[in-house]
């Protein structure tokens, strides 16, 4: 509710539209005895009290519904972005849903996504495996997606991950500059982590950005898009 209250602040200042996303459940996390959340229940009566519009990852088919029913917008994670049933329940709900890109896809292979939505959706670029433990940000990937004709979303924060066997690392230095380059490219959202103190963040400590820097940021991209537009 810090974070929610101090972005819902810095939207009305910016004249920004946000939304705030947070998980009820981190289900893929590289250690079954990582924290993963408060689960479905509790996780969506706190998010009926965020004072911005609403989003969430849906993992289970079963779960579309009862999100639906809290949530402005369902979102399906990057890693479960080909599961059929998955889309199709979260689009039978009549909400708009955001896929975000597969570490292992091509941009072109999300328009097969599109069609089992066959409805509103936004597909999110956040980074393409390099190796073993790395990504890569390609940001070419934006102008196919667009050519879809959907919104499309660049998470600059889990495109700076440096995934690894054991857990996660990252390099939070670079995702500023690759959202100014997002934007630059004719994005129509970004998505960031971020946290008033990122190192003591539960999840993605190494790529969160301060909260602290995040008006800077904003106002930086605004005046890229403004010049674009």
């Amino acid at each position: 509710m810090t974070i929610a209250e101090a972005l819902a602040e810095l939207g009305d200042e910016l004249g920004l539209p946000i939304i705030f996303k947070g998980s009820f459940d981190k289900a893929n996390r590289s250690s079954s005895s990582s924290f993963r959340g408060p689960g479905l229940e509790q996780g969506l009566r706190w998010l009926e009290q965020v004072p911005l519009p609403t989003t969430t990852d849906v993992h289970l088919p079963a779960q579309a519904a009862a999100v639906a029913e809290v949530v402005d917008l369902l979102q399906v994670p990057a890693f479960l972005c080909r599961q059929t049933d998955l889309l199709q329940a979260c689009a039978a709900t009549g909400k708009p849903v955001n896929v975000k890109k597969g570490q292992f896809m091509a941009p072109e292979q999300m328009a097969g996504v599109l069609t089992k939505l066959d409805g509103p959706a936004m597909l999110t670029e956040r980074g393409t495996t390099f190796g073993y433990g790395d990504l890569v940000a390609d940001l070419r990937a934006l102008p196919r997606m667009r050519a879809f004709g959907v919104p499309v979303c660049f998470d600059c924060t889990h495109a700076v991950q440096r995934p690894g066997a054991l857990r996660s690392e990252g390099d939070r230095e670079l995702a500023p500059g690759l959202a100014r380059a997002a934007v630059a490219m004719g994005v129509d959202a970004l998505f960031m982590e971020v946290h008033p103190s990122p190192e003591q963040g539960l999840s993605d400590a190494s790529t969160m950005l301060p909260l602290s820097g995040l008006r800077e940021l904003l106002t930086t991209v605004m005046e890229i898009d403004a010049l674009l537009k």
